[in-house]
């Protein structure tokens, strides 16, 4: 066991602030920026570092019972321990639920946070996967099950074992970052290397798109090109008929076109961002132009016309799929939650690749909506899909009666569960860059920041005020202090030491040269007025329809606060100057404040009882009668798309009626 102290852990925090700290879940080093160790971006309060506290104290001691009682853990043993059971669970890859819980446990151990219970897991965990791996390297408890009539890599097309060799390798590298714990990371480069050794000759491709990412950051941490190279020609093969015929098309893997000429997204919505990042990861270190225009070309593609207004992506529910270009409906939205860590992961990178601040301004949507309403308030409740509207008498898959709350505590395929706890520990690694003149701020949280130009304290209650205060404790002459400008923002003002100074944006960031002083103050104020939003045209699914957003957070209506029924509610452009804002308690949960938005509204009653009226007929004498019922005034109350369905379950609208 390579693990190092907790004294000497506390050495390495005190050092030179220019002394590399614990890398980040993603470590590129291109010419531009560069990622934040995770331990030079520490939360000190406000949302994130509340989501944090809840992760630790709710959602990871949840997910081990879990994993203990839905027999995740109970596979692993049955092979290192050869205890003659059975392999529980649907499908063959439940490995990766562990790999991915012990990934965000690794955080907690390297921050000194775990408790008893969760290093307790975490021994347990690691020793058994060090006793279930084969003598070759191979690890697959499915596969090495004694009852499993399976050989290795015999099902490519499904059997996910490369996607499990990806979430083992990230949990590795987390567990040697962040705890100084290299045993995984033994398990998880055996298991590379034979997949090196198996798959470097051939033309063969995993279903499910995630390993590349993990390959790329193992030579990374290592140095050891081999692993790149295989990365990079798993994007490549693909579209070569790399995955075996199944019942579903090659668009579904991704396999019916070479990524480098992909024209828009396709297929399986959680394996194209994977594909898409781990394609972004290979252009960034081997400096693949071409490869990155790919990937930002689809980016743009996604953005104009397949993400939802709150950031989920994945139209459809039969294949898990993305969609068609503008095919986003509103109640049958699939917005996997692993979809939305898949999509920020992707826009981390691009971000790293180019400095183009855009890509934060998709992050911090994705994180403050799609992925942030995945989670119960209590930290102990998930969500899979993420619709963007609910009908009253809505029935939740599986049988569940009408009325049944729309998150569980656990799911046969729990790929989400687990993936939450990863990306809630990790925040701090995707807040801020470093680049050669200084720091850029992406996400905006209460927070220290340290690098060798910039040591920076921000204050801010951000999301719900854009008021942020960046006291900087260190600077080196000439350093630049970077903030990310959202596309939403406008008429910002910033102030240094009281005085006003011009807020001048270049590709998304304000910059801010200068000789900096110990408690030199800057003041950025992000005005955030409640502002609507409709759709494109061609969304059919939305057209009569608007939306609530202010700042980087969107807001549904449920119809428990709601004076009318929720589908009469009839909202005007105009109704947007009667905008109200308070703050009060969640229910009946007083420590769960939020920001809600009232707005003067109408309430318009369906004009005919039947399905589809008569407007007009060409045989007709005269015209159609047009009369239509009278509206009665009301009030629309509005609370973040986030928190919704953390009270009596009923229905719910992000789009309302504007007709």
């Amino acid at each position: 066991m390579d693990r190092k102290t907790s004294s000497e852990r506390e050495v390495n925090s005190a050092a030179s602030p220019a002394q590399p700290g614990r890398t980040a879940a993603v470590a590129p080093t291109p010419e531009r920026v560069s990622a934040m160790p995770a331990d030079r971006v520490v939360l000190r309060g406000g949302l994130l570092a509340d989501w944090q506290r809840r992760n630790r104290a709710a959602t990871i001691p949840h997910t081990i019972e879990r994993l203990r009682a839905e027999g995740s853990l109970g596979n692993i043993r049955a092979v290192a321990e050869t205890t003659g059971a059975e392999y529980v669970g649907r499908y063959p890859f439940l490995d990766t639920d562990v790999y991915k819980t012990l990934e965000g446990l690794a955080y907690e151990i390297g921050r000194g946070e775990a408790d008893e219970e969760t290093t307790a897991f975490w021994e347990e965990a690691v020793g058994l996967i060090e006793r279930a791996q084969r003598s070759d390297g191979y690890l697959n408890s499915f596969v090495q099950n004694q009852h499993t009539a399976r050989e290795p890599w015999s099902d490519l097309a499904w059997g996910h074992e490369l996607y499990n060799l990806g979430h083992l390798l990230q949990a590795a590298l987390a567990a040697s970052r962040q705890a100084g714990d290299d045993r995984l990371l033994h398990v998880a480069r055996r298991f590379a290397d034979l997949a090196v050794t198996r798959f470097a000759t051939t033309d063969d491709a995993c279903g499910h798109p995630e390993v590349e990412m993990a390959l790329v950051e193992l030579t990374r941490h290592t140095g050891d090109q081999r692993y790149l190279d295989l990365a990079a020609s798993f994007v490549d093969r693909r579209g070569h008929g790399a995955i075996p015929k199944s019942f579903f098309a090659p668009d579904y893997f991704q396999d019916d076109a070479p990524f480098r000429e992909l024209t828009g997204l396709r297929g399986h919505a959680v394996r194209m961002v994977y594909l898409a990042a781990g394609a972004t990861d290979v252009a960034i270190e081997r400096g693949d132009a071409e490869l990155l225009a790919a990937s930002r070309r689809l980016w743009d593609d996604m953005v104009a016309t397949r993400l939802y207004l709150t950031g989920g992506l994945g139209a459809r529910h039969s294949d898990e799929a993305v969609g068609d270009r503008y095919e986003l409906p509103a109640e049958r939205s699939y917005s996997e939650t692993c979809a939305a860590i898949g999509t920020m992961q992707w826009a981390w990178r691009l971000l790293l690749a180019t400095g183009d601040a855009r890509y934060g301004d998709v992050f911090e949507r994705i994180l403050y909506n799609a992925y942030a309403v995945a989670l119960s308030q209590q930290g102990t409740a998930f969500s899979y899909d993420n619709p963007l509207q609910r009908r009253p008498e809505h029935r939740q898959g599986g049988g569940a009666p009408a009325g049944s709350p729309p998150r569980r505590e656990w799911f046969v395929c729990a790929c989400c569960p687990p993936n939450v706890i990863r990306w809630m520990a990790e925040l701090q690694d995707h807040l801020a860059i470093t680049t050669p003149a200084g720091v850029g701020v992406v996400v905006y949280a209460d927070a220290e920041i340290e690098t060798p130009q910039l040591a920076i304290d921000i204050r801010t209650a951000y999301p719900d005020d854009g008021r942020i205060t960046v006291t900087v404790r260190r600077g080196r002459a000439g350093a630049e202090l970077a903030l990310r400008m959202p596309d939403w923002a406008t008429e910002a003002t910033v102030r240094i030491d009281g005085a006003a100074v011009p807020a001048e944006v270049g590709e998304g960031w304000l910059r801010l040269r200068r000789d900096w002083t110990p408690d030199t103050v800057v003041e950025l104020d992000l005005p955030m007025p409640v502002r609507l939003h409709g759709a494109h045209p061609a969304v059919d699914a939305l057209r009569g329809s608007i939306a609530v957003a202010r700042g980087p957070v969107v807001y549904c209506a449920e119809q428990q606060d709601q004076d009318v029924p929720l589908d009469e509610i009839v909202l005007r452009t105009a109704d947007l100057a009667t905008a109200r804002l308070r703050r009060e308690p969640l229910g009946s949960q007083p420590d769960t404040e939020v920001v809600r938005i009232t707005l003067d509204a109408r309430a318009h009653p369906p004009v005919s009882a039947e399905l589809y009226p008569v407007l007009g007929s060409a045989n007709a004498s005269g015209p159609e009668d047009t009369q239509t019922a009278e509206d009665t005034p009301t009030s629309v109350d509005l609370l973040p798309y986030r928190l919704w369905a953390n009270r009596e379950p009923g229905a719910m609208r992000v789009w309302l009626r504007t007709e």
